[in-house]
């Protein structure tokens, strides 16, 4: 008895293994027919005869962007965003699926009624709903939607929606934070097209950070030596270690950017861009590496970010001294969100200022010593992450 299911079993093993042979060269040839071709010229541009779903799969999209002027409209001052997390639910609550925009600012779910691996498989009101970082504001007030989908037989996957979700603005929570020598008696005043909107006292020694509105377009720091002047990003913005004898308010100013620099995706900075030295910066396009969060929200101008080389310290600087006004510093990865940067500035031989900042792979900070006369300056990160760098800001 035995023997005769042994038997049984080698059979079915056989018989399974030989159809698992015949399929795969089944496949095969229909692999080499297909690229052959067809040798008939006569259907070559013939119009659709049969309309009906294919079994491919058709991305259905939420589109996410930095809402740079803040108004809740996409518009030519805003940026697509990547790694922002968007969650797809049926119209019973459930959960379905969730994915990250990418550096086009797409969160994409894979629609199609013959896939099953399709997260949209069938007619239905659908919600996307966009995860808003902590700290960050749907600009857009749109950050839960429902769309409904229904049957379209003679779509490409079966299914169409009455609309796409319309775009959600998100926009980051701007501060402004800085470091206070000892024994201060300086007023930080946030102004507003010109007007005092608020005004704070500033403590001696300490950190002070604290939020600003939307309407606020400057802050202005007296007292104590410790006079400047910084008109606002878009982004948080840190100070530093006030110290006496910073750039004057009407000093003239250079932005240095990257886009000049090569016309490749990725190229090490020369020294002698902008008349500065520097040292393991590259330039890259944003969107030259795949799943970069922070290379893309971190270009706020142009197309092209500079980087630390491989996360190692970089440096850049010149014999004659120049002012270091500001810089945007953002991590380059979400895996490194929170990453702390080191900024240090020299006056020669004399380290000058040295500050610490936590980034961001979501929005950049917008680092503004407003040192007067500096030759290098130094940026490193604690456990080597990447540090993008755009705008850097010099008086020459």
């Amino acid at each position: 008895m035995a023997d005769s299911l042994l038997v049984i079993l080698v059979s079915a093993l056989v018989l399974a293994g030989a159809i698992a042979l015949i399929a795969v060269a089944l496949r095969r040839r229909r692999e080499r027919r297909k690229a052959r071709g067809n040798p008939d010229p006569a259907g070559d541009y013939a119009p659709r005869a049969e309309w009906g779903p294919t079994s491919a799969k058709l991305n259905f999209s939420s589109f996410i962007y930095m809402d740079v002027d803040g108004d809740g409209s996409y518009g030519v001052a805003d940026r697509p965003m990547a790694g922002i997390v968007v969650r797809l639910h049926d119209e019973r609550g459930a959960f379905l699926a969730a994915a990250r925009s990418n550096a086009a600012g797409f969160a994409n779910f894979p629609m199609s009624s013959k896939r099953r691996s399709a997260a949209i498989q069938r007619p239905g009101i659908y919600r996307f709903s966009v995860s808003v970082p902590p700290g960050w504001r749907a600009s857009s007030a749109n950050q839960d939607q429902a769309v409904r989908l229904s049957e379209a037989p003679g779509s490409m996957v079966g299914l169409a929606g009455e609309s796409l979700p319309k775009p959600v603005g998100l926009a980051p929570g701007r501060t402004v934070g800085g470091r206070t020598p000892a024994a201060t008696g300086a007023t930080l005043s946030v102004m507003g097209k010109g007007r005092l909107l608020e005004s704070r006292a500033l403590p001696g020694d300490a950190a002070f950070r604290f939020p600003v509105g939307v309407d606020a377009d400057a802050i202005v720091i007296a007292g104590s030596g410790l006079d400047r002047r910084l008109d606002l990003s878009a982004y948080p913005a840190d100070l530093g270690l006030l110290a006496p004898g910073a750039l004057e308010s009407d000093a003239t100013l250079t932005a240095i950017g990257f886009d000049d620099i090569t016309p490749r995706g990725l190229c090490k900075v020369p020294s002698g861009h902008a008349g500065l030295d520097w040292r393991n910066l590259n330039a890259m396009s944003h969107d030259h590496t795949a799943n970069s969060e922070g290379y893309v929200n971190g270009n706020v101008s142009g197309a092209y970010i500079a980087y630390t080389s491989s996360g190692h310290p970089a440096e850049f600087g010149r014999a004659t001294p120049f002012g270091f006004h500001s810089v945007m510093l953002t991590a380059a990865w979400l895996n490194a969100e929170g990453e702390m940067a080191l900024i240090e500035s020299w006056l020669g031989e004399e380290r000058i200022a040295s500050d610490q900042i936590v980034l961001s792979a979501l929005a950049p900070v917008h680092y503004a010593p407003m040192l007067k006369a500096v030759t290098r300056v130094r940026i490193s990160t604690r456990h080597n992450w990447q540090a993008v760098l755009d705008d850097l800001v010099i008086a020459p």
